[in-house]
């Protein structure tokens, strides 16, 4: 098992907070951008053209 310190990191494109992986991102980690469904949505409503 691995140390919370031991796993990789991002930082969130929508409030520019790191966040750390998590088991649910496992099979698309490259993928995920935001640290949260929250700021996911956010930066979904803030984009032009919505």
């Amino acid at each position: 098992m691995r140390k919370k310190g031991d796993l990789p990191s991002k930082t969130c494109a929508a409030c520019g907070l790191p966040f750390a992986w998590r088991k649910k991102w496992e099979r698309d980690w490259d993928a995920v951008k935001y640290c949260s469904e929250r700021c996911r949505r956010a930066a979904k409503s803030a984009s032009p053209g919505s």
